[in-house]
């Protein structure tokens, strides 16, 4: 018997026939997008809103119920994957920070496979980065504000050129961020589990800093990027004192976790001006509230989670999906990748 392919998330028709033309007959793929939320915007994974008719759930507990491998996470309200697919092997997600979510459906230590999206938002978000960099170095809140006025100022703006860059994060995201920052003249500090010259090399930054040095690295940072996985040891890691340590000129994107971050700290930091600015895409809490001061402060640029989203996303997730689909087919486990190590996190 063909394993089942189950594809659990919004897909364009034409990459769902791209998977099936892949494999043919050596797969049973089923894809119900009757059974799914319409997809927002392009590449939308999902909407937390959507509800199903009792019909509905019939015939999507029926799709998993033998569903070896999933594109995606499948749930039903309290069910997880495992409870709707008791024959799953593996799973392959479409965001990088699933750790969380792996562990909260019980994952770890079952035996399954959880191949993530990790590399594939590394050039949207290292793009968002230095388009808030830019923002403000270039002072268009100024530019836009005196177009509307219809003035004339000549002004003298910053450059990122000579400014020092600290990358909080040396993956996927964090290496795509730092060449970047290299191509504009910019010194690169990571942070990382490995320090030394080679390692350095290796990640393509000019200094590597461990994590007791976190404060030192920030105190001399010009600009902050903040790229780190969900897990244990990065919730709160910029808390008050972190925040305390920072240049009254510097800069901070967190395209990590909302929970990363002290975001009461950081709110009264940037509203007493004692970082000059933040461009956030995530958030303690999302939605943001509308009565969030965040919304206000004009030294704020807010994304709504979507720096990560581009046009071509599900393009480059179906490429990795048939990739990794041949591997498994193929016995060739150890070459599917990137694997989340579930009890890491990452």
């Amino acid at each position: 018997m063909a394993p089942v392919v189950a594809i659990c998330s919004p897909l364009e028709d034409h990459l769902v026939a791209r998977v099936q033309d892949a494999f043919g007959d050596r797969i049973d793929l089923r894809y119900r997008p009757d059974l799914l939320p319409a997809p927002r915007y392009v590449a939308d994974h999902g909407d937390p809103d959507f509800v199903r008719t009792a019909e509905q759930e019939r015939a999507w507990r029926q799709m998993l119920t033998d569903a070896e491998v999933t594109f995606d996470f499948a749930t039903e309200g309290t069910d997880g994957p495992l409870q709707l697919s008791p024959m799953l092997r593996w799973i392959q997600t479409t965001s990088a920070g699933v750790g969380p979510s792996a562990k909260r459906f019980g994952l770890e230590g079952q035996g399954v496979i959880v191949t993530t999206a990790s590399g594939i938002h590394a050039g949207p978000l290292a793009e968002f980065v230095f388009a808030s960099l830019l923002y403000w170095v270039k002072e268009f809140p100024r530019l836009m504000d005196d177009k509307r006025g219809h003035r004339w100022d000549r002004f003298c703006a910053g450059e990122l050129r000579g400014k020092t860059l600290a990358v909080v994060g040396p993956g996927r995201i964090g290496r795509e961020v730092a060449r970047i920052g290299r191509a504009f003249g910019m010194t690169i500090w990571m942070m990382g589990r490995t320090v030394g010259v080679d390692a350095a090399d290796a990640v393509g930054a000019d200094r590597l800093w461990e994590r007791p040095d976190l404060r030192e690295m920030l105190a001399g940072a010009d600009a902050i990027v903040l790229v780190v996985p969900h897990t244990p040891e990065t919730v709160g890691m910029i808390g008050r004192e972190e925040i305390a340590v920072m240049k009254p000129e510097a800069m901070l994107v967190n395209i990590a976790r909302g929970v990363v971050i002290d975001e009461q700290a950081l709110t009264e930091a940037l509203r007493d001006r004692r970082i000059a600015f933040a461009a956030l895409d995530v958030f303690t809490e999302e939605p943001l509230p509308v009565a969030s001061p965040l919304w206000d402060l004009p030294n704020v640029l807010i994304n709504p989670h979507s720096a990560s989203t581009a046009w071509e996303e599900n393009s480059r997730l179906t490429d990795r999906f048939i990739a990794n689909l041949g591997h498994y087919l193929a016995g060739e486990i150890d070459q599917m990748s990137p694997q989340l190590d579930i009890s890491r996190g990452y």
